[in-house]
Order: C-alpha cells, then structure tokens, then sequence
C-alpha cells in the first residue's frame, strides 16, 4: 500500500486494505477537497485503473469512500461497463468488503450500528444517509461547517459554488428553497453543506 494512504485510515483497517491493494493495480491519487464528491474510480486512456479520494476527510468515511471506489474497480473488472454503477453488483462487493470492518477495533462503537445500516442497501453516497453522514461528520477536521437542517425558514446561504438560496420550508424529507437570483424552487437534503449570508 502507498505508505502515504497510511494516515488516511484507521489503524487496525491497514492490514486488510494492504492486502486488497497488493491484489490489485489500481493507481490511488490523493486530492484537495472536492464538494461535490469524496472520491471517484476511473479507467484512464492507458487502461489504467484509478481511485481519487479528497485527503481532508476523516479516516472513517475515507476508509468507507476507499472501500466504495475500490468496490467500483472490482465490478468494473467482472462486469466492464454493462452494469450500473451503483446497481446490486456494486452493493454486493461493497456490502462483501465492508463486512470484515465492522468491528469496534476499525470502527467507534458510536458509529457501527449507521455504517452496518448503510450496507444493507448502500447508495451511491454516504451523504445520503442522513444518519450516517451526520455521525460521520462528528469526527471531522472542520468542525465549522453549517448544514442546511441547523438553519431556521427565511434564513439565506450560499452553497459551493457560490449560489444563494433562502430557505423557505421543511418538507418531509427534504427543504423547499428558492434560488434569489432565478427564483427558482430547489429542494435540498438535510446534510447539505451551506454557508450563511
């Protein structure tokens, strides 16, 4: 395994990742952070196979964004490109390789009752697990970030990529906002990451 990636994850997860690794070619890159994803797996033109995953997250949800990517590889290599990305071949070798990380030794015990609820269907982000993404983000670097379910109806915020929005309502599940520029009505997942204007 890059020695480097060694940081990035939990302790007693090394082992089982050097392993993985080792049994596979897969080029894995570290990047600054990206908001809209926490990794990504490509084929590049050589045919080579690569794994990018943002180095500022916290070595739980790299361990788990890790496992997703290198889930991504496995069916692209028994499949090629004749599934789904995040169909029930990926949610199979996924839900296969997280398994032998649920233990209080890898994980927090705080954390193992939202990661094994998460395999049981994954999807193709942690962030849509509300819960999980939530008991991720209490182990974060950065803990000043905003969510959109922390601010009250009326409130206005800008996302990433510099939009502005005012929150008009809960809805069930998610929140009605309207963009102040267009106009338009978005709706947003309770995780979202907002700044406040």
């Amino acid at each position: 395994m890059n020695s480097s990636i060694l940081k990035y994850i939990p302790l007693n997860s090394r082992d089982y990742l050097n392993k993985i690794l080792s049994e596979n070619k897969i080029s894995l890159l570290l990047k600054k952070e990206r908001r809209t994803k926490h990794g990504d797996f490509r084929v590049l033109k050589n045919g080579e196979c690569q794994i990018t995953i943002n180095s500022n997250l916290n070595s739980y949800r790299f361990l788990i964004t890790l496992i997703h990517e290198i889930a991504h590889y496995k069916v692209y290599k028994i499949y090629d490109k004749k599934v789904k990305p995040h169909g029930q071949e990926w949610k199979q070798i996924f839900k296969y390789m997280m398994l032998p990380l649920l233990n209080p030794k890898i994980f927090p015990s705080d954390l193992i009752s939202y990661v094994s609820n998460y395999i049981k269907n994954p999807k193709a982000s942690t962030d849509t697990d509300f819960n999980l993404s939530l008991a991720l983000r209490s182990y974060d670097f950065n803990k000043e970030k905003k969510y959109i379910f922390e601010i009250n109806n009326g409130s206005k915020f800008k996302i990433y990529n510099g939009r502005a929005f005012i929150l008009e309502e809960k809805l069930r599940k998610r929140y009605k906002c309207k963009e102040i520029v267009s106009g338009r009505t978005y709706l947003f997942n309770p995780n979202a990451e907002i700044e406040l204007v």
